[in-house]
């Protein structure tokens, strides 16, 4: 059985990954299984750089193929911010809250129609030295007034998506992983992994 890395040790993040890349014959590991404590500077300026930095990282640790991704959430009106800060928006050890208090905090007065916001995802697939593919997703909506919904993480539930009449906190886990970023980039990658797979067999 092939093993990969999934190079994360965010549990809602890896539950997600795992769901939408489905792969058969397929041990998919996380940082935290594999006990790893070192903090991996993200120093990169696009979600791209990122997700290259922590599969390039983890890879040259295991000399396994490890699967990476960087995402965040742009805000027009604050010229795209946070982006490649967002987990880190309120600071290096925020919260999902403190993130969402912090954004709401510097969006209050800001009308509706000009909440516009996009969540994006790049993923990589990173299986030897210097060899790797990569997928991106995006999605469209606008930051409420005030979070709504129990599902998800991070600005799930000020992320609200029009054509759904929801915001991503509201979406069931299926439908999430149908039509978010992560979901988008992520079954973009999954063919390349199956294609690497299928040339190993």
């Amino acid at each position: 059985m092939a093993e990969i890395i999934i190079a994360s040790k965010n549990k809602g993040k890896i539950s997600e990954i795992k769901k939408i890349l489905s792969l058969k014959e397929v041990e998919l590991l996380d940082l935290s299984e594999l006990s790893f404590s070192s903090s991996i500077e993200e120093s990169g300026i696009t979600f791209r750089e990122n997700a290259l930095i922590k599969a390039e990282t983890v890879f040259s640790l295991y000399k396994i193929p490890v699967i990476a991704d960087d995402s965040g959430l742009s805000v027009w009106c604050l010229g795209g911010k946070p982006g490649v800060f967002s987990a880190r928006f309120a600071g290096p050890d925020a919260s999902d809250e403190g993130n969402n208090r912090l954004l709401l905090e510097k969006l209050q007065g800001i009308p509706d129609e000009e909440r516009t916001a996009w969540f994006c995802c790049a993923a990589i697939f990173y299986h030897s030295t210097g060899k790797y593919f990569v997928s991106e997703g995006k999605v469209d909506g606008e930051i409420t007034q005030s979070p709504v919904g129990k599902n998800g993480f991070g600005y799930d539930p000020i992320f609200f998506i029009p054509e759904y009449g929801k915001t991503m906190a509201q979406l069931s886990a299926h439908e999430k992983n149908r039509i978010s970023h992560r979901a988008l980039a992520f079954r973009g990658l999954k063919k390349y992994i199956e294609e690497y797979l299928r040339k190993l067999s």
